[in-house]
């Protein structure tokens, strides 16, 4: 199952960018009409689409050689999506290694809102960032459609900063010729009206979608503290959270889906980890292991619930995950 599906991610790379060239030629096509809106929707969907398989790039899932891998993710994340690979990369394996844990888990460090009780229990300096963490299980999706433009912005602040930065240029460049190109373009065929409000539409979609895609992964997952010891399958498990559905959403959320067998072996080709997972959930059950796997719906409602809890100074963020579970309507826990 560790095999490369050149077949399957060919056929995506080729897809994806006939789909790209496809939305900017209807942009031309078009012209300046409100029938764009429409059109920056569908664009939002095909660049979220194509970071997933920057995604599985970076992760090696799609070459056996590193450099290939490497160079492909540049290309579909910096010069189409217009984000920073090597951020996102830096970030994402952190992220990777201790899933959850305080102080070593980028994605729990959030600017806005609180995930820890800790993060909690800190007053904030600004009265607005308090209020929105009182009010943060309200707040945490709507503000999702500013996620597509926070991700351009920390891109680029990453590649402007001082220090090593691995392919500072060939970064900075692709995304030069991206976020300018596509300003160009946009301005060039609407009116200003129109082309801030196409903007906003494409990255509030393209955010929320991101931001829909992730959250459910290791939110309301237990958060450990900085001094706790894990094995490294138990840690990798346990922290993440699988979502059971239709073979489509595996295309919607990029793979993401399964969360816990991509932790494990996050070189193995998207369309492998469908067929592992029940190897995966089986071998958890035999050695009495928690395996969380609930519906869509149900992740999101965690979500809010947890983000809620915590928000409110709730101390008690590392309630045993069965019991969390079991208190929630539609969750499927194996164990």
């Amino acid at each position: 199952m560790l095999r490369r599906r050149y077949g399957y991610y060919w056929t995506r790379i080729i897809g994806l960018t006939a789909a790209l060239v496809g939305a900017v030629l209807a942009m031309i096509w078009i012209g300046n009409t409100w029938w764009q809106l429409a059109v920056a929707g569908a664009l939002a969907l095909v660049l979220a689409q194509i970071a997933f398989l920057g995604h599985d790039a970076a992760h090696r899932q799609i070459f056996s050689s590193g450099r290939w891998n490497d160079w492909t993710s540049m290309v579909l994340v910096n010069l189409m999506v217009g984000m920073s690979h090597g951020w996102w990369q830096r970030k994402h394996t952190k992220h990777h290694l201790s899933p959850n844990k305080i102080g070593t888990d980028p994605d729990i460090e959030l600017p806005i809102f609180a995930v820890t009780a800790e993060q909690s229990a800190r007053r904030h300096r600004s009265p607005i960032i308090r209020w929105l963490r009182g009010h943060q299980a309200l707040a945490f999706f709507p503000l999702l459609l500013l996620e597509g433009l926070s991700l351009h912005v920390s891109s680029i602040r990453r590649l402007a900063s001082p220090g090593k930065v691995k392919h500072r240029w060939a970064e900075l460049g692709q995304i030069s010729v991206r976020l300018i190109g596509y300003l160009v373009l946009v301005f060039w065929i609407f009116t200003p009206g129109l082309a801030f409000a196409f903007l906003g539409v494409q990255l509030g979609i393209f955010g929320f979608y991101m931001g829909m895609a992730f959250a459910p992964n290791h939110m309301g997952m237990p958060i450990v503290d900085a001094k706790s010891r894990l094995d490294f399958f138990s840690r990798q498990v346990m922290m993440s959270r699988n979502i059971k559905g239709p073979l489509i959403l595996d295309t919607a959320m990029g793979g993401l889906n399964f969360q816990i067998e991509h932790h494990l072996f996050p070189s193995m080709p998207r369309p492998n980890l469908r067929r592992i997972a029940p190897i995966i959930e089986s071998y958890c059950r035999e050695r009495n292991i928690v395996y969380t796997r609930t519906g869509l719906r149900a992740s999101y409602a965690r979500v809010a619930q947890y983000i809620n809890r915590v928000g409110l100074n709730n101390r008690d963020v590392f309630t045993c995950p069965l019991v969390q579970n079991r208190q929630t309507p539609g969750f499927s826990t194996s164990h």
